[in-house]
């Protein structure tokens, strides 16, 4: 049964741990948005999710969220074996912080959302299951 259950949920727990994960990222840029050469840092979730679910989404569709470019420079750090890769700059800044506060607001408040979703989804599951031990 043990077994069945973390079957059941491993998708949405691994998506809640790398949910988790990208908001320090965001935060992480946020709390250094006037640190003179400081480079914004991301992770493409969808290649993040995929990896860590060791490949096995080959039925799941994950298509890009409308996030701010990702360079292909990476910071040498990777979350469940994708690389932490460095946002592209979209307006240079003269102390060379790439820090731009309404992308970083902006993909704070979307993680945000798709965190309470996979809270909401968990939760549903639980009660799917707990109704069908119980009915």
């Amino acid at each position: 049964m043990s077994s069945s259950l973390d079957s059941l949920l491993k998708f949405q727990q691994t998506a809640m741990r790398l949910r988790e994960t990208r908001q320090e990222l965001i935060a992480s840029n946020i709390a250094n948005a006037d640190t003179p050469q400081y480079q914004a840092r991301d992770i493409d979730f969808s290649k993040a999710l995929y990896n860590a679910l060791g490949n096995q989404g080959h039925d799941l569709a994950l298509t890009p969220s409308a996030s701010a470019p990702l360079s292909d420079k990476t910071s040498g750090e990777s979350v469940e074996g994708t690389p932490i890769l460095y946002r592209s700059a979209l307006q240079p800044s003269a102390d060379g912080n790439t820090v731009n506060m309404d992308v970083e607001r902006a993909q704070f408040s979307e993680n945000t959302i798709r965190y309470e979703a996979s809270m909401k989804f968990v939760g549903q599951q639980i009660k799917d299951v707990l109704a069908a031990l119980t009915g």
